[in-house]
C-alpha cells in the first residue's frame, strides 16, 4: 500500500544551516499495516510522514501508494490518497463552519466544486450515525460551530473526516500530544478502532513509548533521518519500554537523551 524508497531530504542544503533529516528511508507498507513510529527529536518522524504527504519535494527516492508513483505529485494531487490528523487540533477543521459542514466536506474532497452544495437530509442521518460512534454528544450539535469544541472533540471530529473516504493511507502526527492524558486515551483509542474497522494502512508518529507498543501491528524506531529498528507482530507485543530504550542505544550507538520520551515511558 505504501512504499518509501531510499528517500532523501536536506533542509538549507549547501549552507551553515544545512540539516539532512531523511538518510536513505525505505519502508514497504502492506494493506492494512499499522505502524507505529518513535525516535528522538530531529529523527525524521514527522518529516517521513511530510514526504509521504507531498508537503515539500524529496531530493532522492521514490514514494509509491498502492503501486503508484506519487513522488512527482503536489500535496494537494496526492490529498485523494491520504488522510491527516495533525498534532494541533485547530489544523484539521473549519472553526467558523458548522460539525455537519465540515463533515460534508470531506465527504466532497476531490470532487469538483458546484453551487450545488447544500446538505441532504440522507447526509444528516449519516452524519449523526457516524458522530454517535464517538460517544461525545456531539450527533445533537451537529449545526454548532467546530471553534467552540474543545481540542479532543475538535481532533475526534478531525479523525473522523480524515478517515471519511477511507484514504489509502492515514497519517497520525503526534495527534494526542496536545491532549490532556483522558481524552488523548480515548482519542488513541478511537483511532484504534476506525483503523481495525474500515482496515487501513496508517502511520501513527508518538513520543509515548507505552502507546507506541500497545497500538498497532509495528514498530518503527527512528534516529538521525534512519530507520535504526523495525519489529511486528509477536515481537512487538512482548516489547516493553526498558526494551526499546536498550534497542535504542545498541541501534544508535548511544543513550537516548530526550526529554518528552522519557517523561512518557508510562
Amino acid at each position: 500500500m505504501l512504499e518509501l524508497i531510499n528517500i532523501k531530504k536536506a533542509f538549507n542544503p549547501g549552507t551553515i544551516n544545512e540539516k539532512k533529516a531523511l538518510n536513505g528511508v525505505s519502508l514497504k507498507l502492506e494493506e492494512g499495516d499499522f505502524v507505529t513510529i518513535i525516535g528522538g527529536n530531529g529523527a525524521g518522524k514527522s518529516t517521513t510522514l511530510n514526504a509521504v504527504a507531498g508537503v515539500w519535494p524529496v531530493d532522492e527516492g521514490a514514494i509509491l501508494i498502492g503501486g503508484k508513483n506519487v513522488t512527482g505529485l503536489s500535496e494537494h494531487q496526492r490529498a485523494k490518497y491520504i488522510g491527516r490528523v495533525f498534532q494541533d487540533p485547530m489544523t484539521g477543521t473549519a472553526a467558523t463552519m458548522e460539525i455537519q459542514e465540515n463533515l460534508a466536506l470531506a465527504a466532497r474532497r476531490g470532487q469538483a466544486r458546484s453551487l450545488r452544495w447544500g446538505i441532504t437530509r440522507r447526509e444528516r442521518e449519516e452524519y449523526h450515525e457516524l458522530l454517535k460512534t464517538l460517544d461525545l454528544g456531539l450527533e445533537d450539535r451537529m449545526t454548532s460551530k467546530v471553534g467552540l469544541l474543545s481540542g479532543g472533540q475538535r481532533q475526534a471530529l478531525t479523525l473522523l473526516m480524515a478517515t471519511l473516504k477511507k484514504p489509502q493511507i492515514l497519517l497520525l502526527d503526534e495527534h494526542t500530544a496536545a491532549l490532556d492524558p483522558k481524552t488523548a486515551a480515548k482519542v488513541l483509542k478511537l483511532s484504534d478502532e476506525i483503523i481495525a474497522k474500515d482496515h487501513l494502512t496508517a502511520m501513527m508518529v508518538t513520543h509515548n513509548m507505552a502507546n507506541a507498543i500497545e497500538y498497532g501491528n509495528r514498530l518503527i524506531m527512528m534516529n538521525d533521518g534512519r530507520v535504526i529498528y523495525d519489529v511486528k507482530g509477536e515481537e512487538k507485543k512482548k516489547l516493553t519500554v526498558d526494551d526499546l530504550l536498550q534497542k535504542f542505544e545498541e541501534a544508535s550507538g548511544s543513550a537516548l537523551n530526550n526529554d518528552r520520551m522519557l517523561l512518557s515511558k508510562g
